[in-house]
């Protein structure tokens, strides 16, 4: 899945001599906790969060500079250097970037312009469909060997048993021999397949097949 797909295209954004106080009103009207900081050609050159104007703006008990504080240009107190990312990036490699650069948000820039903004309570979101954790089945995981063809034998286990199946992902196991597929399948009650794959040699790390029924 690419970033197009899930990202926001009504982006609100600022431009640098705003003041604090209109970025307050935007966030607190508009639900939102980032801002992008735009100049005339739609290029992003800076970004505030909520965090930053929490920062920024005057405290209740100082009386003496609240105008003044309020009046501040957003160009200083904006993030300067910001990572930002592309259409047609692949979701996937921005959660890397978010988790890697501990941020909150994504500016989506194309030719030079911002198209777009993504954030991490999207990205979360898009996991949980791509999952299918937000449909009713079970999780399976199933330790197998690291060898081609493992993951099409253990499909078919699963088809032999007309059970359709939300997602599959597969995990490193701490031997290198070994993979953990995780797939989420669309039945309540797995056992009949769990005591397949037993049978067929693949060690389900869950359910657990000892609390397999007859």
């Amino acid at each position: 899945m690419i970033i197009e797909e899930i990202m926001k295209k009504n982006v609100i954004t600022l431009a640098p001599n705003d003041t604090i106080a209109t970025a307050i009103k935007l966030m607190d009207e508009n639900k939102i906790r980032h801002i992008p900081i735009v100049d005339v050609n739609q290029h992003v050159i800076g970004l505030i969060s909520d965090r930053d104007l929490r920062d920024a703006k005057p405290s209740i008990l100082d009386f003496t500079n609240h105008d003044k504080k309020l009046d501040t240009k957003i160009k200083e107190i904006m993030v300067r250097n910001v990572i930002t990312g592309h259409p047609l990036d692949f979701v996937e490699e921005v959660s890397a970037i978010f988790y890697e650069n501990r941020i909150g948000c994504l500016p989506i820039e194309s030719n030079g312009k911002l198209v777009g903004i993504i954030t991490e309570t999207d990205l979360l979101h898009t996991f949980v469909q791509l999952t299918g954790a937000n449909q009713p089945g079970t999780q399976l995981e199933v330790k197998v060997p690291n060898r081609t063809g493992t993951l099409a034998d253990v499909i078919n286990v699963i088809k032999e048993h007309n059970v359709n199946i939300h997602s599959v992902l597969v995990y490193p196991d701490k031997d290198s021999q070994y993979k953990i597929l995780v797939l989420r399948v669309q039945t309540m009650n797995p056992n009949k397949i769990v005591e397949h794959l037993t049978n067929e040699g693949y060690a389900v790390m869950w359910p657990h097949s000892s609390g397999i029924r007859s």
